[in-house]
């Protein structure tokens, strides 16, 4: 089956949704030839029983296995094309943020390197969650179906998650021999190699193995080194063990390792704004920070993507892991056990002034993190009308991390400029050279739960659904850095202005929570064809400890209170309505939502007087943000053959209570602290969202022309927290297709292109350090068009 289905918005909060294949070689929502003629039935399990997805009242979107393969979706960023409730921003693979309604991870840049941040986006591949969205960066391989879960979760599986979760459901083995083996060619000699094969070993063991292999060439041309930047280099295997003894009790056994190395990541100069800071610096002007380097960027336009950075670039990670999952059928109950290892190593080097001055020599965080889980849950297999689910729930994980940064011959004046302190004393031009930092950190959590839900039928159309959850986070951070190189000196204005850049900090921090939290829903059948729904679902996300260092006082001393964050709240409101029409030719979703959060869990950059060069992210609670939208969705079989899906969604998320915010770069004067942002619109949030496709197959011979579009419309957003007006990201729109020949023996040739209009548009963007003004993005990739063989067996 190749099927999209955005089976509504409503308050299922915390189920996993399984679809069912039906024909593995249809095109994307066409039906399995049956009576009806009609678009194919999408089972799901979101409540742990199958149930037709028409007929759950579920906030989740549905996207098959062929429909992935079928659009070259190779990762998350590639899913937003199909799910426009979703937002993907990475800058590079640790530094990686998604939004599911606007609510979940801050925005990217330096926020996502704050190892003590926990994601309010649920990020789950074949049950088993992952702590870090660092690997939701990675390319997928051998996918079954992909689940977008919108709203609080965990009443009925794994980590609790405030926004939503992310599910991914990778290819079982099987028991019959298959196999599939596919490679494409493209511009900038772009290469991937997919394949996989399944079978059985013996009666009652069957195997599976897949992987993927991608290799692309830099995008971003350096004119300083002539090396293009921004390449890809990731390879992906997974090993699987299916065990069957008898039709009781099941165990797949899953091993998987990914690796991603790059020329990557770099970002293009974009804008240069402006603040009310001394002229001498600001980035741009006739006595700006660019000018007394004699410095001009490579191009003032990014679309040239053209970069001149003289500091090292490159991305060294991996990850993977073992997992186990069991099936036992009791009876009258299931039992599920998900028992799983996993880890995750980071380590790369940018050049974070972004510039040809050498202002900033190295700037990386090796790290390394390792998690264990283990999950129980007891699922009812009654038909009748009461069914639950209940659990429990275990994860601890540990994450160390080394912060280094050195400085160069540029750093001093750059950055503090010609002269420091009250006297006005001058700064030697090399007062940072060689300047650095060296650290140690080491964050530690433990989560347990137990979870439980509910479902009870008082009539034969009117169903009513109660889940609760309690969840307890015990937390410990320990941060220590030290500082050492540059001239020596016993000013004490140089060491204060030195200190001011970087300071040694050494702090521990724990934190321990506990709450309630948990949904409710009521789901009444209309018609055959019609299900209404309302729900209420309150969600609770553990506090968090700051192990990116602490933002500093007037003193240039760290602000200790700042050290701890507090949980985060949500409740969200929903309803809505699920039409299935015209004899299954035509699917209709609609439904709206209401969601406050309390103690919104974001990263800022604080504006000290003291805060030259980190734009330190630091940890912090946002009193309150609204968020209330509305959500459609339609797939219809036109024709025989023919199928079309559009999903829409309208949001407007607020600040509602934020009295003590970042500051926008133009309202930024040499005493700016903080800034109201209450009333505002929250950042990395489109307030309209559009994606749309196509699928059309026809007889033609003995084989068949296959053609695919999808299209995806995002409205402009805010790009930064601060809400400048110089980091407003314009709306785009991406469109990709492809066309192919599928032969009777299985052979299918395709060509494809990606960014079909060659759009240009701002995938993120960065402030540089500093407050200097400089703005750089990354751009969109420009369009590549390409051709693939692929081969089933």
């Amino acid at each position: 089956m190749a099927l999209f289905l955005c089976a509504g918005s409503a308050a299922m909060s915390g189920g996993v949704a399984a679809a069912r294949p039906v024909t593995p070689e249809a095109p994307a929502g066409v039906a399995d030839d049956g009576e009806s003629g009609g678009l194919p039935e999408v089972v799901v399990t979101a409540r742990r029983r199958a149930e037709e997805a028409q007929r759950v009242p579920a906030a989740l979107s549905v996207v098959g296995g062929d429909l992935i393969d079928r659009s070259y979706t190779v990762n998350t960023q590639g899913l937003t094309t199909l799910i426009p409730t979703l937002n993907y921003s990475s800058a590079n693979p640790r530094n990686t943020a998604f939004t599911i309604r606007g609510l979940g991870s801050s925005v990217v840049a330096v926020s996502q390197a704050n190892d003590g941040l926990e994601p309010g986006v649920g990020f789950y591949v074949d049950q088993v969650y992952h702590a870090r969205p660092a690997t939701a960066a990675f390319d997928f391989a051998d996918i079954e179906q992909v689940e977008e879960l919108r709203g609080p979760q965990g009443t009925l599986f794994g980590k609790n998650t405030t926004a939503g979760a992310l599910n991914i459901t990778t290819r079982a083995p099987t028991f019959t021999r298959e196999g599939f083996a596919e490679l494409s060619y493209g511009d900038y000699n772009f290469v991937q190699a997919r394949g996989w094969a399944s079978g059985p070993i013996t009666d009652t063991i069957a195997y599976r193995v897949s992987g993927v292999s991608t290799r692309r060439d830099g995008v971003l041309d350096n004119v300083r080194t002539g090396r293009a930047a921004n390449t890809i280099g990731t390879q992906a295997v997974r090993g699987q063990l299916l065990f069957r003894p008898d039709d009781a009790i099941q165990m797949r056994v899953i091993a998987d390792v990914t690796n991603f190395q790059a020329y990557c990541c770099g970002q293009v100069y974009l804008r240069t704004g402006t603040s009310l800071r001394a002229a001498s610096r600001q980035f741009g002007g006739p006595s700006g920070l660019a000018a007394q380097f004699g410095y001009a960027p490579p191009s003032t336009n990014p679309y040239d993507r053209k970069t001149d950075i003289d500091g090292p670039l490159g991305v060294d990670t991996n990850e993977g892991g073992v997992s186990a999952i069991t099936d036992w059928n009791l009876g009258p109950v299931t039992l599920t056990s998900v028992t799983a290892w996993r880890f995750w190593n980071w380590d790369a080097e940018n050049d974070r002034d972004y510039t040809g001055i050498p202002v900033q020599l190295s700037q990386h965080i090796p790290s390394r993190q390792d998690q264990y889980s283990q999950e129980l849950r007891l699922a009812s297999n009654a038909t009748g009308p009461l069914s639950y689910v209940v659990g429990l729930y275990g994860f601890r994980q540990r994450l160390t991390g080394r912060p280094i940064s050195i400085y160069g011959p540029a750093a001093a004046r750059y950055l503090i400029g010609a002269v420091t302190g009250a006297n006005n004393t001058p700064v030697p031009s090399d007062l940072l050279d060689g300047y650095g930092q060296d650290g140690r950190t080491d964050f530690r959590s433990l989560s347990y739960a137990a979870f439980g839900e509910v479902n009870y039928r008082f009539l034969d159309r009117l169903t009513a659904t109660i889940g609760l959850r309690y969840t307890q986070e015990d937390k410990d951070g320990n941060y220590a850095t030290t500082v050492s190189g540059g001239p020596a000196t016993t000013n004490s204005a140089l060491v204060t202005a030195r200190l001011g850049v970087l300071r040694p900090q050494a702090y521990e921090a724990h934190d321990s929570d506990g709450s309630l939290s948990g949904r409710g829903n009521l789901a009444w059948q209309v018609t055959d064809t019609t299900m209404a729904y309302a729900s209420y679902a309150r969600g609770f996300k553990s506090g968090g400890i700051n192990m990116s260092g602490l933002p500093l006082d007037g003193n240039n001393r760290p602000v200790l209170a700042t050290a701890v964050m507090r949980p985060e709240r949500n409740e969200t409101y929903e309803i809505g309505l699920k039409n299935t029409l015209f004899d299954k030719r035509l699917i209709v979703n609609i439904d709206g939502f209401y969601t406050n959060v309390r103690d919104f869990q974001a990263t800022v950059v604080e504006n000290s007087l003291t805060q030259t060069v980190q734009l330190r992210g630091y940890l912090s609670n946002i009193p309150q943000v609204t968020v209330k939208g509305v959500e459609a969705d339609v797939t219809a079989l036109i024709l025989p053959g023919l199928s079309a899906r559009t999903s829409f969604a309208w949001s407007d998320g607020r600040y509602t209570d934020y009295p003590a915010g970042p500051c926008p770069l133009e309202v930024q004067t040499a005493a700016t602290t903080r800034c109201s942002l209450t009333g505002r619109r929250l950042a990395s949030l489109p307030r309209f969202a559009i994606t749309a496709g196509l699928d059309y197959q026809r007889p033609v011979g003995e084989g068949q022309v296959v053609v695919h579009v999808d299209t995806a419309s995002r409205s402009g957003f805010d790009g930064d927290p601060s809400l400048s007006r110089f980091t407003y990201i314009r709306g785009y729109n991406l469109t990709n297709a492809n066309i192919g020949y599928r032969f009777a023996n299985g052979l299918e040739l395709v060509a494809w292109a990606r960014n079909l209009f060659d759009a240009d548009y701002i995938q993120n963007l960065t402030i540089q350090a500093g407050n200097s003004g400089l703005i750089v993005g990354t751009p969109s990739d420009p369009r590549t068009i390409g051709g693939t063989v692929r081969v089933r067996l």
